[in-house]
């Protein structure tokens, strides 16, 4: 296929009917080539985005059905575990005394001291302090005596039936003067006792 180069000077561009047979071709090709790139560029291009949009999103889907499969195989375990913490969550609120238990164990709590070799020199019930489904009551407490019937006063705390927690451990010397050998010996301890009390459904519903 040849082109006479010198017949270019003669052609008109509206009258493609008689460009050279040559001519019409290599114009018919440049024009697909060029329809070719410009959907490649304008649509083609698009659509590459649209995949890798749509890849994207079956990775986290998928990652989404893997999380939701492995909670379904696993929901009799989840079950199970539920019902374990409800039984222990129940045998910690029988812990927490009623409002008509709570003067018995503030008694215990100073009986306890007495009982270690402790002398109260404070024991104050604080104001209740309301949570969710429980009270909290602060009692601030001084007790002097030794170091050993500190310890035996804490671990006898520990183990009443009832839920005390023990705050803001104060320690110090006793003596006041040089002379007196007994106030030497003994020690102040300070701090803050928290026993809890469950709420009934009235108090609930008040809050």
């Amino acid at each position: 296929m040849n082109i006479d180069f010198s017949d270019l000077k003669n052609i008109d561009p509206r009258d493609v009917s008689r460009w050279p047979l040559a001519l019409r071709i290599v114009a018919i090709v440049t024009s697909c080539v060029v329809v070719l790139a410009a959907g490649i560029w304008f649509d083609t291009t698009n659509q590459y985005d649209l995949l890798d949009t749509a890849s994207k999103q079956e990775t986290e889907l998928k990652r989404t059905f893997q999380i939701k499969q492995h909670k379904a195989s696993n929901l009799p375990a989840y079950i199970t575990q539920m019902e374990e913490m409800k039984k222990s969550f129940g045998a910690m609120l029988r812990q927490l005394p009623s409002n008509t238990e709570v003067a018995e164990l503030l008694l215990d709590i100073s009986q306890t001291g007495m009982q270690a070799g402790l002398e109260f020199e404070l024991f104050k019930p604080e104001t209740e302090i309301p949570a969710e489904f429980y009270a909290e009551l602060p009692i601030k407490i001084k007790v002097s005596g030794r170091y050993h019937e500190f310890g035996k006063f804490v671990s006898d705390i520990a183990s009443l039936s009832r839920i005390v927690t023990l705050h803001d451990f104060k320690i110090e010397p006793a003596a006041t003067r040089a002379d007196d050998e007994t106030a030497k010996n003994l020690l102040i301890m300070s701090l803050t006792a928290k026993t809890y009390r469950y709420l009934d459904e009235n108090e609930i519903q008040e809050q």
